[in-house]
């Protein structure tokens, strides 16, 4: 469907007004709003968007020059052509006008003839711009399109597995999903972009996928671990790793940097690795306080639950030991809406985020 070419016309000059629409319609250009004001023409600018624009240069209020550097400062005018309309003795106006950002020129006397063709130029310059931006917005909603399919792809793929850890080991399904959302609600506050937020809650679903190497006996022991069994699980954490790396997904990268940092300690005493501060991902030290928490006010074969203030206030008595004291403070923050996530995440894996 072909647009329809809309000019805005600003001179004081009734009559200029009336001859300068009259050219414009007989170059083809059916939509003209024409406005003595300038001022009130740079209003309407704001609010519609024109292919064209032809304005005096000897106006009240405002010039011709400073409404076009008016004009160029809006978003939606950074390519519409400007006419400058000048007498032949204003060279140095010219000047000032290209600088101010003119397109071309109407010289009075106006010669009926140059100026429809210039216009009728312009305004095919302005077809092809329109017809190159709606290409470039159709491109752009394609890619849109596009990433968003891999990346709903990529996130099943991701839950899926996440569903796979939670066969192992049936327990921990909802586990996943709390300390994913408690991660998420930990970033946000402190300050990270929202596409940062929603990786890191995809990521961490798989923070402890590594215990699907972990042989049944030593998954489901009911005891306490020996010294051997300890550190066989926590061989998990490289294990998680291994399974992770080497993606070029930016979501499945940082889900391998959570398995493997997740039970790092701030003060370097953690594994696998003994990293300390920040030489530890900032996710795994988000997710090292989601997990820790959720781990802790869950009930285990080998342990009971302990309260919510319980453990809010080991966390707090463990900042700059066993957690980042920034990471500590931003869940002391959220400790409330953390807490809803423990009343909302219950039962088996699920795609709802």
């Amino acid at each position: 469907m072909e647009t329809v070419m809309k000019l805005l016309l600003v001179d004081d000059n009734p009559s200029n007004l009336f001859m300068l629409g009259k050219l414009a319609q007989s170059s083809g250009i059916a939509d003209v709003q024409s406005f003595r004001d300038p001022l009130q023409a740079l209003d309407e600018a704001r609010r519609t968007r024109f292919d064209l624009i032809i304005v005096d240069y000897m106006m009240p209020g405002i010039d011709g020059l400073t409404l076009i550097r008016e004009v160029r400062s809006l978003p939606d005018y950074v390519d519409v052509p400007i006419v400058m309309v000048t007498t032949v003795d204003q060279r140095e106006i010219c000047y000032a006008a290209l600088e101010a950002g003119a397109t071309d020129f109407l010289t009075k006397p106006v010669d009926m003839a140059e100026a429809k063709a210039r216009l009728r130029n312009l305004a095919m310059l302005r077809e092809m711009q329109n017809k190159l931006r709606d290409r470039a917005d159709w491109l752009q909603t394609e890619v849109q399109k596009a990433t968003y399919d891999r990346l709903g792809l990529e996130e099943e793929v991701i839950l899926r597995l996440a569903r796979a850890v939670e066969r192992r080991d049936p327990s921990i399904g909802s586990h996943l999903v709390r300390v994913a959302r408690t991660a998420r609600e930990l970033a946000e506050e402190l300050g990270q972009s929202q596409a940062y937020c929603q990786d890191l809650y995809i990521a961490s679903l798989m923070h402890d996928i590594g215990k699907l190497g972990l042989s049944d006996d030593l998954l489901y022991k009911t005891g306490p671990y020996t010294t051997e069994e300890r550190q066989r699980m926590q061989a998990h954490t490289l294990i998680g790793g291994q399974i992770l790396e080497g993606s070029r997904s930016p979501v499945i990268r940082l889900a391998a940097e959570i398995a493997e940092t997740h039970h790092e300690f701030w003060d370097g005493s953690g594994y696998p690795r003994g990293l300390k501060e920040s030489a530890i991902p900032l996710a795994g030290r988000i997710v090292a306080v989601a997990d820790v928490f959720d781990a802790l006010t869950s009930e285990r074969p080998y342990k009971a639950a302990w309260t919510a203030e319980d453990a809010a206030r080991y966390i707090a008595d463990k900042a700059g030991q066993q957690f980042d004291p920034e990471v500590a403070r931003a869940f002391s923050l959220r400790y409330f809406r953390i807490l809803k996530i423990r009343e909302q995440a219950g039962g088996p894996l699920g795609f709802a985020a």
